[in-house]
């Protein structure tokens, strides 16, 4: 059997495991073991603890569940709601205020924790039903928060960034940058778009509705500069952490893990002093959540190294990007048809497993046609935030759905499609103008 045919086998038996309803790194895990049974020396299966454990002896690894620590100290707080309702104070007399405050509260949630479907949960449990009584659709205010919670996996720190660059061999603090202004221009759009839909709603449903419902909608908060202010000393503490990360990170003053410890200790501190989150019962959930997420994602990089193994010593990842490149098709066809890819992928796959399994394949063909790494992997991880909100597995879409019951399924899909448009045209942006994605990192990391 061809390295082709044995190729195809691999990944039909990957895809069956992973569909089947088997954990990922099970599917992962049993579909490299049956594959080195039948087509590997068996001397390679004595060997699969010592493969497995010589992967994961990488000091960068040890980011995750530090990064994860810190997002579940700040998960267990009031931060959310202190983010949304400072946001809202500061931002209250423009159109579309409070749309534009859940966008903001979701760009600076999703620095602190780097969890999508938390940053979702975390703002639109409070933000949705805030909305809908200002008049707001509950398209527009579901889709909105669907697509603002998965700013989470761009907007630095991001574990999905971490995950690739392990896998990918590339600067975790490089990724980190080149991630900055692609996440805060993304959140730009999505915000100006809140606030075209909004005054678009707003005209259509002026005409239709009634005096009283009018004059309800209408009553327009207003906040002091006093009141202003009292909505920022819990805050800003969390912001001059954001800045102490990105301050130690690019300003060369310690290593991904060294800053993600720090980040760690940090949030663990600010949860203290601000929340009383120091009794056993706070500190042991924030633990045992941590352990729990860290685990189930460590366990997942383990056995999709050794996924990835097998693929490396039979040559099918080898022969697979030699395949691709004999197509000989253009950069932009070869671009085209990788979005295609990670798109469909995005409908049933979570991010993880798709970076773990694809990066290796299609990322030497993608080099060859001349794009960068790192804005692929900018690329790749927009790519992933697809596939949190288009169906039948977009992780945000079924959160949105447990948090605003009464939003039927088929209004919260018609409220995220802008968005997803949105995000689409922003990667053909990307495409055009990739100094968008490479300016702070040449400017930071370049000769």
């Amino acid at each position: 059997m061809g390295t082709m045919e044995i190729g195809l086998l691999y990944t039909a038996l990957t895809l069956v495991l992973l569909f089947s309803g088997m954990p990922i790194a099970f599917a992962l895990g049993s579909s490299a073991v049956i594959t080195m049974y039948f087509f590997m020396p068996p001397a390679n299966i004595d060997f699969i603890a010592e493969t497995i454990f010589g992967e994961l002896d990488n000091f960068t690894l040890l980011t995750i569940p530090l990064f994860i620590l810190m997002g579940a100290a700040i998960g267990k707080t009031r931060a959310a709601v202190d983010l949304y309702e400072a946001s809202y104070r500061w931002l209250y007399k423009m159109p579309g205020s409070l749309g534009v405050a859940n966008v903001v509260g979701c760009t600076i949630f999703s620095a602190l924790c780097g969890s999508s479907p938390a940053t979702c949960a975390a703002i639109g449990g409070m933000g949705i039903p805030e909305m809908r009584k200002r008049g707001y659709t509950g398209a527009l205010a579901s889709g909105l928060i669907a697509a603002g919670g998965t700013l989470g996996i761009l907007i630095p720190p991001s574990i999905t960034l971490i995950i690739y660059g392990v896998i990918a061999e590339q600067s975790i603090g490089e990724l980190f940058i080149a991630g900055i202004i692609p996440g805060l221009l993304l959140a730009t759009l999505f915000a100006v778009y809140v606030v075209f839909q909004y005054v678009r709603d707003r005209h259509k449903w002026m005409q239709t509705a009634s005096p009283e419902e009018i004059e309800a909608v209408s009553k327009k908060e207003t906040f002091t500069f006093r009141e202003k202010m009292e909505a920022l000393p819990r805050l800003v503490p969390f912001l001059l952490l954001i800045t102490v990360i990105m301050v130690a990170m690019y300003g060369g003053f310690g290593t991904p893990s060294e800053v993600a410890g720090v980040g760690a200790f940090g949030a663990m501190v600010l949860v203290a002093a601000l929340y009383g989150c120091y009794k056993w019962e706070d500190i042991k959930y924030i633990l045992s959540g941590a352990a729990r997420e860290s685990c189930m994602i460590m366990m997942i990089i383990a056995m999709a190294f050794l996924f990835t193994y097998v693929m490396s010593y039979l040559r099918i990842s080898q022969s697979m990007a030699e395949w691709l490149v004999a197509l000989e098709m253009s950069k932009w066809a070869l671009l085209f048809w990788v979005n295609i890819l990670l798109l469909v992928l995005g409908f049933f796959l979570p991010p993880v497993a798709i970076i773990l399994m694809i990066t290796p394949v299609i990322l030497p063909p993608m080099m060859a046609a001349g794009f960068d790494p790192i804005w692929f992997g900018i690329v790749l991880t927009i790519n992933m935030e697809l596939g949190l909100i288009t169906p039948p597995v977009g992780l945000n879409l079924f959160v949105i759905n447990g948090i605003a019951p009464d939003i039927k399924f088929g209004e919260i899909l018609r409220g995220i499609l802008p968005f997803i448009a949105i995000m689409v045209l922003y990667i053909v942006l990307l495409a055009v103008f990739p100094e968008i994605v490479l300016w702070l990192p040449d400017m930071f990391y370049g000769d």
